[in-house]
C-alpha cells in the first residue's frame, strides 16, 4: 500500500469533529477508510461514493467492530443526485471528492448540515501560481521518505493482492478560485493549504444565508 496522503490527514479533519457529534455523512468515501474511523466512536455514518467497486470493498471490508460500534452504511450513489435530509449531518467530510464535481455541490451539502454542523474538505488544487509550486517543490522530498517508509514496511508483510483504489482524476480548479467560490457559497468557512498538494476548508453552518 503506497503512502496515502489522503490518511494522512485523517486526525486533522477529526479534530473538527463536533464533540456531540451522533449524524455523519462521508462524501466520495473510496474504500471507506474515514468512514470507518467516524463510526468506530459511535456516529451513525452515511458514506457514499458512485464507484459501486469502491463500495461493495468498503462493505465487504467493514468487519464487526469488537467494541460494538456501528457499521458505516455504505451506498453506491452520486452525491449530486442525492436528496440529502436538511438541517440532518452535524459533520460533514469531503476526503479529496470536490473536484470530481462541481463545487457548487456544497450548496447542498450544507443545506444538509445540522445548525452548528461542521463541512470539513480535504482538497486538491492544480498548481498555478508562484506559492503552489513553492509548496509542491517542498512537499516532493518528504513525500519520497514517506513513500520509502511505507514501501520498506509493507516488504516485510507478505505480498497479498492488489488492493482495491477509489478511481482519481487530476484537479483542474486553481485555489484562488476555489477560495473565491467559497467565499460566496460557505461564508465564514476557513482554507488552508496543506502539504501534498492538499487544501483543508473548515466551515460550520450558522444558519446565516450566503453573505449574511
Amino acid at each position: 500500500m503506497p503512502f496515502n496522503h489522503n490518511d494522512h490527514y485523517h486526525r486533522l479533519l477529526l479534530r473538527h469533529l463536533p464533540k456531540t457529534c451522533r449524524t455523519a455523512l462521508d462524501v466520495g468515501c473510496g474504500t471507506g477508510r474515514f468512514a470507518r474511523r467516524l463510526a468506530g466512536r459511535g456516529i451513525d455514518v452515511h458514506a457514499v461514493d458512485p464507484s459501486a467497486e469502491v463500495v461493495a470493498h468498503a462493505r465487504a471490508t467493514a468487519g464487526e467492530p469488537a467494541d460494538g460500534s456501528p457499521l458505516p452504511r455504505f451506498e453506491h450513489a452520486d452525491v449530486t443526485r442525492l436528496e440529502l435530509p436538511t438541517g440532518h449531518y452535524e459533520f460533514i467530510s469531503c476526503l479529496a471528492a470536490i473536484h470530481h464535481m462541481p463545487f457548487e455541490t456544497v450548496t447542498p451539502l450544507r443545506k444538509a448540515l445540522a445548525p452548528g454542523g461542521v463541512l470539513v474538505i480535504l482538497g486538491c488544487y492544480p498548481e498555478k501560481s508562484a506559492a503552489d509550486w513553492a509548496w509542491s517543490l517542498a512537499a516532493v522530498p518528504v513525500n519520497a521518505v514517506a513513500r520509502l517508509a511505507v514501501a520498506a514496511a509493507e516488504g516485510r508483510r507478505p505480498a497479498g493482492a492488489a488492493p482495491v483504489q477509489a478511481p482519481v482524476a487530476p484537479p483542474d480548479v486553481p485555489l484562488s478560485r476555489i477560495r473565491r467560490d467559497a467565499a460566496v457559497l460557505l461564508p465564514g468557512c476557513r482554507i488552508r493549504r496543506l502539504l501534498f498538494w492538499r487544501y483543508l476548508l473548515v466551515f460550520r453552518e450558522n444558519g446565516l444565508p450566503p453573505g449574511g
